[in-house]
């Protein structure tokens, strides 16, 4: 068994964790900062060149830094034999640059879902509209619709998640109550992209 996983992998786990890092709008300096490194020792992880990346207590610890997960780093990695083509310029040779992926040319297909209680007052009040998109990870403090294994749906803030245990906020007990759902009892989390006040 290799001691190290190869560098394009590393490379595109490092890419995966500075557009978590990105979207969060945190340098490197105020990921570093909050996951206990200096801004060289993020960027050594952003840039592949620290294999402790691969482990899943570091994955966790420099996830939960940025406010994301574990799974969110994973969705945003792509799957491993899932190469990016290299655009060849005109003389023939490939670019050593990162080719450009285009957005789809159908847009996500979003849903809607009105609030029929106060359960997430102030964020969110009865008869509010939330559109959300299937399939995409909602990240700390952001909405999320769970639909859950018998057929409800739940409307909560998201927390947390781990392998076993969905963390969120809201519900009948307020909005600063914990909730802790078990993966199992879920079938998908999505997060809530827009808030229509009517």
């Amino acid at each position: 068994m290799p001691r190290f996983e190869s560098d394009e992998d590393a490379r595109r786990l490092g890419e995966a964790l500075a557009a978590l890092r990105r979207e969060a709008g945190l340098s490197q300096a105020e990921a570093g900062q909050r996951a206990g490194m200096t801004s060289q020792g993020w960027g050594l992880y952003e840039s592949g060149k620290r294999s402790g990346l691969f482990r899943p207590d570091v994955q966790r610890r420099l996830t939960g830094a940025i406010g994301a997960t574990v799974e969110a780093l994973a969705l945003v990695q792509g799957p491993a034999d899932e190469k990016p083509e290299r655009p060849v310029g005109a003389d023939g040779v490939s670019s050593a640059g990162r080719g450009f992926i285009a957005a789809p040319s159908t847009p996500v297909a979003t849903r809607r879902v009105q609030l029929s209680n106060d359960d997430l007052a102030p964020w969110a009040a009865s008869g509010v509209v939330l559109e959300y998109e299937p399939g995409r990870w909602p990240r700390r403090d952001q909405g999320c619709v769970i639909e859950m294994a018998d057929g409800e749906t739940r409307v909560r803030l998201y927390d947390r998640a781990d392998a076993d245990v969905l963390v969120v906020r809201g519900g009948p007990a307020g909005l600063n109550a914990e909730e802790r759902i078990a993966r199992g009892d879920t079938c998908s989390v999505s997060a809530v992209t827009a808030r229509l006040e009517r």
